[in-house]
């Protein structure tokens, strides 16, 4: 008896048993198993059972096989030359050789040897999972730390921006002033000052962010299952990240945006299948 498990990302659980027809009824069964040892991602089992066959495991569906045969000889009555039905090449069609019933109770007289095999293969699973885990943590944290950096960056930007559109305002007032002889007030351009600063104001969005990143870190800290939370923290960062870019109006914050959002499209995939 061989059973191999292995798993790939998946934000749910999956489970997809290979197996050879009679053993596919435990897969119910198999699946309380695994579910035991895995809360997330797509498992795939594959269990291969060598044992002696005897004549007797499996029987001719007579009907079925008459049936075959009589469409193919009515089929060849239209066919020159005309070839005669070959019995063995009929024995492949779907029905006609079927398992017997005995030879399928196998499956439940197997099932403690192959429940014990389940589990050896989980603890294998986990033991690699546990590996990668830690290969995926690091790596999390690597990402986490340079958007971190990317945040600091665009934090320290932000108020320039509203410095750049004051100057950028009070140089075509300039020009507009000495092209058409016009008067405007300073409050004028303090309130314009005033509204765009409103609109282009990310700092509540950068203290959100930071909280997250804050959050992810503990997360990743703590012994408990955290994927689903984890998840949950990326789409709240991305979309932190998404609004700063579309607020902030400026071309440097713009392009660590870019970087900040491919970073945590990055971090989003791999915990997929963080427990």
């Amino acid at each position: 008896m061989h059973v191999d498990v292995r798993s790939i990302n998946n934000k749910y659980f999956k489970l997809i048993l290979r197996a050879a027809e009679e053993y596919l009824a435990l897969e119910s069964q198999v699946e309380a198993v695994v579910r035991e040892s895995v809360r997330r991602g797509t498992v795939h089992v594959t269990l291969r059972v060598e044992q002696p066959s005897s004549a007797d495991d499996f029987r001719l569906n007579e009907v079925v096989l008459a049936g075959y045969r009589r469409q193919l000889e009515a089929m060849e009555q239209h066919q020159l030359p005309r070839e005669a039905v070959r019995w063995e090449s009929l024995l492949g069609l779907p029905g006609v050789v079927q398992q017997n019933i005995a030879s399928s109770a196998r499956s439940e007289h197997d099932w403690p040897i192959i429940h014990a095999s389940i589990e050896d293969a989980l603890i294998a699973l986990a033991r690699m999972r546990a590996d990668e885990g830690q290969n995926m943590a690091a790596d999390l944290r690597k990402n986490l730390a340079e958007l971190g950096r990317l945040l600091d960056e665009v934090d320290a930007r932000s108020p320039l921006v509203v410095e750049s559109y004051r100057q950028r305002c009070e140089e075509r007032m300039r020009q507009w002033l000495m092209q058409f002889d016009l008067k405007i007030q300073s409050a004028d351009l303090l309130r314009e000052v005033g509204l765009f600063s409103e609109r282009c104001d990310v700092r509540e969005e950068i203290v959100r962010l930071r909280s997250h990143l804050d959050q992810f870190e503990s997360y990743l800290s703590s012994q408990e299952s955290s994927g689903r939370k984890l998840d949950f923290l990326t789409q709240e960062m991305f979309r932190e990240t998404n609004t700063i870019g579309s607020k902030a109006s400026d071309a440097a914050i713009a392009r660590s945006v870019i970087e900040m959002k491919s970073l945590i499209e990055r971090m989003r995939e791999m915990v997929q299948n963080v427990e």
